[in-house]
C-alpha cells in the first residue's frame, strides 16, 4: 500500500501521522488475513491477462486497505460506518479464496 496514495484518498496533506496509517495499514493488512485473504501479488513473469487479472485484484485488495484504515482514522456518523463495513465485507467475500477452505459446505 502506497502511503501517499492512501493519503490522496484520506485528502491528508502533512506527515504527522504517517507513523499512524502505517500501523492502521499493518491492522489492515492483518484483518484481511484472519478473514481469509492474503495480500495479491502481480508475478512480473505471468502472462499479459494474468497479469492484469493480479492488478484488478490488488486494486480492490487495497481498496479494502483503505477502507479500513478510513473508517479507524476519520471521525464518521453510524451511516458513513455501515457503508464502509459493508463495502470491506463485499470485497473479502469477493478476494476470499474459497479453495483453501478444506471442503466445507457452503450451506
Amino acid at each position: 500500500m502506497d502511503l501517499q496514495v492512501l493519503k490522496g484518498f484520506l485528502r491528508i496533506d502533512g506527515s504527522e501521522d504517517d507513523h499512524l496509517l502505517a500501523s492502521l495499514v499493518s491492522a489492515a493488512k492483518s484483518a484481511m488475513r484472519k478473514a481469509g485473504v492474503e495480500e495479491p501479488k502481480v508475478e512480473p513473469e505471468a502472462p499479459e491477462e494474468e497479469k492484469k487479472k493480479q492488478a484488478e485484484t490488488l486494486e480492490q485488495y487495497n481498496l479494502a486497505i483503505m477502507l479500513y484504515v478510513k473508517r479507524e482514522y476519520d471521525p464518521l456518523t453510524g451511516l458513513e460506518l455501515e457503508r464502509i463495513k459493508n463495502a470491506i465485507e463485499g470485497i473479502i467475500l469477493q478476494l476470499r479464496d474459497y479453495s483453501q477452505r478444506g471442503g466445507e459446505d457452503d450451506a
